[in-house]
């Protein structure tokens, strides 16, 4: 029955009137009242599952090969998901939900300092095309990880290393390969460390905009529920 209260946002006398709540109960009945659920099981999942595997990716890149690997792949295919997810997905996961253009980014972003700052329900201007680096910076992290591990014979992409004829013996193709691997593990090295940045300035930012907003967005991120403002 509270479920069916919250739902259908009746007020809080009628409530009393059909003896849903208890008056010890108000506070929080009148808090749920106010939340709305933004974050879908996909989103939440998505984003805790990277923070995970992006660290364990990240640590292990010197020492754990196997387990730099696997967590890589399993980043990819994360990042694979929400790219799908941002088409087919609920309405707060969808692009089209939080891709702005720039004059709409220049807006919010002048209205944060002001004494009242636009809020929305989703990923603000700032925070939606802070996603979307994200996601094309996990590419590129990706796809030069299999470049890596394609030069050293191994992955899908291990047929693609190319070998000039004129230097095929067993010394030129140790150079080839040796130079192709090198070239992609300093891609590797580039975007990974690009990567932790974005992640760092989106902390920031959820920080910044969690005191701006007077909302929790770690906690938003982890019930699916924000303000209804």
């Amino acid at each position: 029955m509270r479920l069916l209260i919250v739902r259908e946002r009746l007020t809080y006398d009628d409530a009393k009137k059909y003896h849903c709540v208890k008056n010890n109960e108000l506070l929080r009945w009148q808090k749920l009242q106010e939340e709305i659920k933004v974050w879908d099981i996909g989103v939440r999942a998505f984003h805790w599952s990277l923070v995970i595997l992006f660290f364990i990716a990240y640590v292990s890149g010197e020492d754990e090969e196997s387990v730099h690997i696997y967590s890589g792949y399993a980043v990819l295919a994360l990042v694979i998901f929400r790219v799908v997810w941002g088409f087919i997905g609920t309405k707060y996961a969808r692009f089209s939900d939080f891709i702005y253009g720039p004059h709409t980014v220049m807006q919010y972003a002048r209205s944060v300092f002001s004494t009242k700052p636009l809020h929305y329900i989703g990923h603000n201007p700032l925070g939606g095309w802070m996603v979307v680096l994200l996601l094309l910076s996990l590419i590129g992290v990706s796809w030069s990880g299999l470049e890596v591990y394609g030069a050293e014979g191994h992955g899908p992409l291990a047929g693609d290393m190319i070998i000039a004829p004129a230097i095929a013996d067993e010394g030129g193709h140790d150079s080839v390969k040796s130079g192709q691997e090198e070239f992609w593990e300093e891609i590797h090295e580039v975007f990974a460390n690009f990567t932790l940045f974005l992640v760092i300035l989106h902390i920031s930012g959820a920080i910044t905009a969690s005191f701006i907003h007077r909302e929790n967005l770690v906690r938003a991120m982890i019930t699916g529920y924000k303000k209804d403002t």
